[in-house]
């Protein structure tokens, strides 16, 4: 079984509504519909994805388009923040950074990586399980840049670290793994063909 996880591309923020329930942007919308032309696409036969309102609407334009409905898993939610809520950009980026130099510790009152990656990995292997007893050789997970490091660390059985991190700082890329064998197909690609 081959997995693609999909980081949520551009947001619109808005730092009077909760980072969980912030949406797609245009944009956003706009590079998920684009990932529909990719090849792999026509096989999806599941997708999970966070309960957050991005990786919701990301699902939807996936799932919408092969006919099926999202299954939410909220363990694949992003770091827990709500200590600190919506950050201005440059102290969200060195916060984030901190996060992965220091996992074991909480920054800012956050969930520490440590903690979100045990959480992480959990619930991806609980969907790796339940795909396998529904039969199904690709599937989708819809989710956060952070949680998708997360777990590639694990995959590649590396530390946590930002070396493992998406490119760029707007979302919206993949990566591919057989689910059977544990083993990355290929690492961080955008999103758009």
């Amino acid at each position: 079984m081959l997995v693609y996880y999909i980081s949520h591309p551009d947001v619109v923020k808005d730092p009077t509504i909760p980072v969980p329930r912030w949406p797609l942007s245009e944009r956003g919308r706009a590079r998920m519909t684009a990932l529909l032309a990719r090849p792999w696409v026509a096989e999806i036969s599941a997708v999970y994805c966070s309960d957050e309102q991005k990786a919701l609407d990301g699902a939807a334009i996936l799932a919408g388009h092969r006919g099926l409905t999202p299954i939410v898993v909220p363990a694949l939610g992003e770091v827990d923040r709500s200590s600190t809520g919506w950050l201005p950009e440059e102290e969200h980026a060195a916060a984030a950074r901190l996060l992965f130099a220091r996992p074991a510790e909480s920054v800012r009152g956050w969930e520490t990586a440590a903690q979100a990656q045990g959480r992480v990995v959990q619930a991806i292997e609980g969907i790796l399980l339940s795909a396998e007893e529904q039969e199904d050789r690709k599937i989708a997970i819809v989710a956060h840049g952070a949680v998708g490091t997360f777990y590639l660390c694990h995959l590649l059985g590396q530390p946590i670290s930002m070396a493992f991190a998406q490119p760029g700082r707007d979302g919206g890329h993949y990566y591919c793994f057989d689910a059977t064998t544990r083993q990355l197909i290929h690492s961080w690609t955008r999103i758009e063909p």
